[in-house]
């Protein structure tokens, strides 16, 4: 929904990244979407030709990818990649409106216009996943798909790329699907969450509700593992290993790492189904 802030959370590997790359069909062979649809106003986003899906992106739907530093070109300057923004969509704009907007791209996410001299090595690492949000937000993007924006990146930048994020989304009014498994950063972020396990979504509700009452075993003890200041004592953990997406177990996937499962968990695949304002994938909810 337009504004709305939607996370996708999961141990790594579980497919966020992968299902954040397919909306905008940037899945590599031999990797290829088997089923599902994506649609954006009245366009379902499977359907449209090269030409069309390359003006979507950026235009229509925006990636902050993980890891700015893999993500900007280091031989051109900063403002050099936000033109280039223009120019494949389209905008043949004059030196002075370009340097214009340049600087005041570079402006909304708290940087100074000379930033757009430098290149990136010159450049933080906070200040080069803020220019990766420059470079997502300058064609007005109506989603802005980030993922992991805060990788490697200390406490104090993570919470200044977060406040840059959600500032830029209010100003565009754009809705935000944010990539990550922080749980805490989730909870401060997104006003819905999805929790994925071995390559498919197993709950999705409200952040205030996953956070309270967790439904699947899995949120659940995701939740319990997540540090407190007030308990003492061990961390929860969940026993066992994540299955390797290319031999999952039958059932449901997570049965072999549950404690509650039953004999129809480990032979039939749970589906998502609508409870109490809650979408969940468990026989047992």
């Amino acid at each position: 929904m337009p504004g709305e802030r939607f996370g996708l959370a999961g141990e790594s590997g579980s497919g966020k990244s992968t299902l954040a790359l397919s909306i905008l069909r940037l899945i590599k062979p031999p990797g290829h979407i088997e089923a599902g649809a994506v649609w954006l106003d009245d366009a379902r986003i499977a359907d449209l030709d090269d030409d069309g899906i390359r003006r979507l992106r950026l235009a229509g739907i925006a990636l902050v990818p993980q890891g700015s530093m893999n993500s900007l070109n280091p031989v051109l300057r900063i403002g050099r990649q936000i033109a280039d923004a223009f120019a494949d969509h389209g905008l043949r704009l004059g030196h002075r409106e370009e340097q214009r907007r340049i600087t005041a791209l570079l402006a909304a996410v708290g940087l100074p216009a000379t930033i757009a001299r430098m290149y990136p090595h010159e450049l933080s690492g906070g200040m080069k996943q803020r220019a990766c949000i420059a470079i997502a937000i300058s064609l007005r993007p109506k989603v802005i798909i980030a993922d992991e924006p805060t990788s490697a990146l200390d406490v104090v930048v993570q919470r200044q790329v977060m406040a840059t994020l959600a500032r830029v989304q209010q100003e565009l009014g754009a809705a935000v699907i944010l990539v990550g498994h922080d749980m805490g950063l989730m909870a401060q972020f997104v006003d819905r969450l999805g929790i994925m396990y071995a390559g498919r979504l197993v709950e999705v509700a409200p952040i205030a509700d996953i956070i309270a009452r967790p439904r699947h075993p899995y949120t659940r003890a995701l939740i319990a593992a997540l540090p407190s200041l007030e308990a003492r004592g061990m961390l929860a953990g969940i026993p066992g290993l994540a299955p390797s997406l290319r031999e999952l177990p039958s059932g449901c996937a997570f049965h072999p790492r549950c404690e509650l499962a039953i004999d129809r968990c480990r032979a039939e695949r749970p589906v998502l189904r609508d409870i109490a304002g809650a979408q969940v994938g468990c026989h047992l909810a």
